[in-house]
């Protein structure tokens, strides 16, 4: 009985040490955003500036020619799937929060994001799609009709992407992406402990 005490708790301290040494990509208190996988496509890199906290200012549009007034948010961002995915999370002064779930497929060279909000709890999550990068900006698409019925695309970009902060835009565009109709705009700077 002593033996099979002895075997089973070396087992289960064994398994501890292999699962902490297996998830080292994890936020961690060396880490706390986490690491992206060594073995994770080179494209979870196309995050690396925006990961940490960002303090931003978030504005949308009301009208056809007005914008509400502006909300601080902060930004944070880490690596998670032990480094082979990215999670956003949003915390806006006015109580609206949100989030993105971010993989890359690598046998469709796509990114999905995957977003939620406090807003509206949905069944299925608004999924948006593409291959990340566009000239130094990483651009994703979702497949929306405009309010008029036409075909087109929610098209969030987020660009001017450096250590130092990064802006978004999330546009209704066309197919042929001759209208571009602004609708939100967020703009951060990376904050410095």
């Amino acid at each position: 009985m002593k033996r099979t005490a002895t075997l089973l708790l070396l087992l289960i301290f064994s398994t501890i040490v292999i699962a902490q040494e297996t998830y080292v990509n994890r936020p961690s208190a060396e880490h706390p955003f986490g690491k992206p996988h060594p073995e994770a496509p080179k494209e979870i890199m196309d995050y690396a500036p925006l990961i940490g906290v960002s303090d931003c200012q978030s504005v949308s549009r009301v009208s056809q020619t007005e914008w509400a007034d502006t909300v601080s948010m902060e930004w944070h961002w880490k690596y998670i799937l032990n480094g082979w995915g990215i999670q956003d999370e949003t915390l806006k002064a006015d109580g609206t929060h949100s989030g993105s779930i971010r993989q890359f497929n690598a046998d469709s060279a796509q990114w999905y994001v995957h977003y939620y909000t406090t807003s509206a709890a949905t069944p299925t999550l608004n999924t948006w799609a593409g291959d990340g990068r566009e000239g130094g900006d990483i651009v994703l698409y979702m497949p929306q009709k405009a309010p008029n019925g036409f075909d087109g695309f929610f098209k969030i970009r987020f660009s001017d992407i450096s250590d130092e902060g990064f802006n978004w835009e999330g546009a209704w565009v066309d197919p042929a992406e001759t209208i571009n109709y602004s609708s939100w705009r967020i703009f951060c700077r990376k904050r410095v402990d």
